[in-house]
This record gives structure tokens, sequence and C-alpha cells, in this order.
């Protein structure tokens, strides 16, 4: 189980990332296309904006524990909970091979 602070820093980071999501993605589009000194403002303005707003820095983490290994982005949950899930019938379709 994740201690809720890095719960709460993951939930930060994701409300950072949403603010400046069309800001960044302005931006990238003028470094891709734009003028010489378009494209040099564009890059001072992308290392201005804070560190925490690029969505690189976001962590997976499972929905159910927080955990951050093993997560599956299908289920949106880590491998231990999806075994214990799907053995006791919780996700349809699922079927036990050797695990």
């Amino acid at each position: 189980m994740a201690k809720e602070s890095i719960k709460a820093r993951e939930r930060k980071r994701a409300k950072m990332v949403a603010r400046y999501a069309a800001k960044r993605a302005a931006l990238k589009e003028i470094v891709r296309t734009g003028e010489p000194e378009e494209v040099e403002k564009a890059v001072i303005a992308l290392q201005k904006l804070p560190k925490n707003a690029c969505p690189i820095r976001m962590h997976n983490r499972c929905q159910l524990t927080g955990r951050p290994k093993g997560y599956m982005r299908q289920f949106g949950i880590s491998r231990i909970n999806f075994r214990e899930m799907a053995v006791s019938g919780l996700i349809p379709g699922v079927k036990k091979s050797s695990w």
C-alpha cells in the first residue's frame, strides 16, 4: 500500500499536467514548425514551465492500492489485484491458467 503523501503527490502532478497541457502543446507545435526566432522563444518558454507539468513525470499506480509496480494499463490495477479479482470471478472472461 502506497503512502497517502505519495498518492497526493501523483494527484497534484496530474492536475498540473492537465493545467499546462494546452500551453505545452502550442509551444511544441511552434518548436516543430516555427521560424528559428520563434523556435528559440518557444524553447525558452517550455523550459520555464514547471517540471511537474510534463506528462512524462506521471507514474502509473494501481487504483486500488497505489502500487507502482506491475501496473496493467488495460485494467488500471496492479498484477496482484488483477489476479485476486480474476480468481474470485470479478473480471469476466479470464480463465486461470498456470500462474
